[in-house]
């Protein structure tokens, strides 16, 4: 007859086994190395509150990737980096509104209100990352005719912003990514990640999301289909 300490301890490993990656990854450290590298998605102050296209709760991120930042010895931050007049602004489209859709050449582009034009102070990173060992700035988004979340490639899915090229002469193999906006310019850079090969890891609390017309859902369910890791801030070792 089983002992029920038996019992207990083989319902146990049962109910490990039923433990999400995420659960998983939670309980345990990830130290990051020099194959390690944090993207900084976005920290724009278009996106930013009193900005043109601000993400709530956005400036919450920012004491969170300051600290994170702190365990990578390799940092790349991002810009949307907007001509005037560019195509994913509503307001070059007649009759449309922010939020809406229009069919482009390369897909369905969601409109959005003006932000982040080349050269504005609401293009401009916020005042308050402190990341000065960060190495590269990429800017996205520049092609007049072609929007750009990912900081791999553009929206036609073809051009490609050299990031990858870059990460890979580092000899970068994993890739953490945070900031603004989950469900667009994060996730789009995570899943381009996972396609060029990378390890990836969202921490999540270092993001937020707009979530228009549940669109923060399937960000979330695309990337763990991919293979994208979901994370927090504490489940990054912090430097030494």
């Amino acid at each position: 007859m089983l002992d029920r300490r038996h019992i207990l301890a083989a319902l146990g490993t049962t109910a490990l086994a039923a433990l999400t990656p995420t659960a998983l990854f939670a309980a345990a450290s990830i130290k990051p190395d020099d194959a390690s590298a944090l993207l900084v998605i976005d920290v724009q102050n278009c996106f930013l509150p009193g900005g043109s296209l601000a993400v709530k709760e956005g400036e919450q991120v920012v004491p969170v990737i300051n600290k994170i930042s702190k365990a990578f010895s390799n940092v790349v931050m991002t810009q949307d980096w907007h001509t005037q007049g560019h195509v994913s602004f509503a307001s070059v489209h007649a009759g449309k509104k922010p939020f809406e859709t229009v069919d482009l050449p390369y897909g369905k582009q969601v409109l959005w209100p003006d932000h982040c034009v080349q050269g504005t102070d609401g293009a401009a990173l916020s005042k308050d990352l402190a990341i000065p060992h960060a190495e590269l700035i990429i800017r996205k988004g520049f092609h007049k005719d072609v929007d750009s979340y990912s900081a791999f490639l553009e929206a036609d899915g073809k051009t490609s912003t050299g990031l990858a090229g870059y990460l890979k002469a580092r000899k970068i193999k994993r890739v953490f990514v945070a900031g603004l906006a989950t469900d667009f310019c994060v996730a789009w850079t995570a899943l381009d990640a996972r396609k060029a090969g990378f390890e990836v890891y969202v921490v999540e609390d270092a993001c937020r999301g707009i979530d228009n017309q549940g669109s923060l859902a399937k960000a979330w369910a695309d990337m763990a289909k991919a293979g994208v890791k979901r994370i927090q801030s504490a489940d990054i070792a912090a430097s030494a």
